[in-house]
């Protein structure tokens, strides 16, 4: 295990931010919807993301969407863990690639919410920010995929049987937060004890993902409230 100090690769985060937030800001769903010869902003919700693809354009294309997304969210996170999966924060047992994972997918998951290629009106992040989650422990733990892509069919099941796409999504992104969070309390639980700036950081960007997707939701979260939110029944979506 090789040890560096922050302090001397700190621009090197600096430019990965800038890299994996252009990343965020291609938007799968305007892309495929051109293929079609429409404007998924203009369509349904106006919201360029899953949910309203599927809605729209049927679910054939809503899936499309969603693995590409997904694909955004995720391959980041796993070029993380390639590139920095020898090394250790100078000083400390916290490994650069868990820290760098998440930082990654962070600037991903804001780059897609908020582009400036769409004047920073993007999508709502729950696909990518799922993918993030998916790719980002397995890579470690081949067999965490396994309880990833469980995760996933139970949140997919969800919204099929009671039609609630956003409250499955938020649920789906509330449950892997808590998942891998709750991973790295056990493994850094002496860090956090001594508050390692690190660990703290990490545990913090879990958080910002977490209230990045929940706070993008807030209108449909209203709706839910007053029981005018929009459903998402599968069968009437198949095209």
């Amino acid at each position: 295990m090789k040890f560096i100090e922050f302090s001397d690769c700190w621009y090197w985060f600096l430019l990965a931010a800038a890299v994996c937030y252009l990343i965020g800001c291609f938007n799968f769903a305007v892309l495929i919807a051109r293929f079609k010869k429409k404007d998924i902003r203009h369509m349904g919700s106006g919201n360029p993301g899953t949910m309203n693809m599927t809605r729209s354009l049927g679910i054939k294309f809503g899936a499309i969407n969603f693995f590409c997304d997904v694909a955004k969210g995720g391959v980041p996170a796993l070029a993380a863990y390639f590139i920095f999966k020898n090394y250790c924060f100078a000083g400390t047992g916290v490994s650069v690639s868990d820290f760098a994972r998440y930082f990654f997918g962070v600037f991903v998951i804001i780059g897609h919410i908020f582009p400036v290629t769409m004047k920073f009106k993007g999508g709502k992040g729950i696909a990518s920010t799922m993918g993030l989650f998916v790719f980002a422990l397995p890579c470690e733990e081949w067999w965490f995929i396994f309880l990833a892509i469980a995760f996933l069919a139970l949140v997919l099941l969800y919204i099929a049987v009671t039609e609630w796409g956003s409250m499955g999504s938020l649920l789906g992104v509330s449950g892997l937060t808590v998942w891998q969070g709750a991973i790295f309390v056990v493994r850094y639980r002496a860090e956090i004890a001594d508050f390692n700036p690190y660990v703290i950081a990490l545990l913090m960007i879990l958080l910002v993902l977490n209230l990045l997707t929940w706070l993008r939701h807030k209108e449909n979260i209203t709706k839910l409230l007053a029981g005018e939110e929009h459903h998402t029944a599968v069968k009437k979506h198949k095209k």
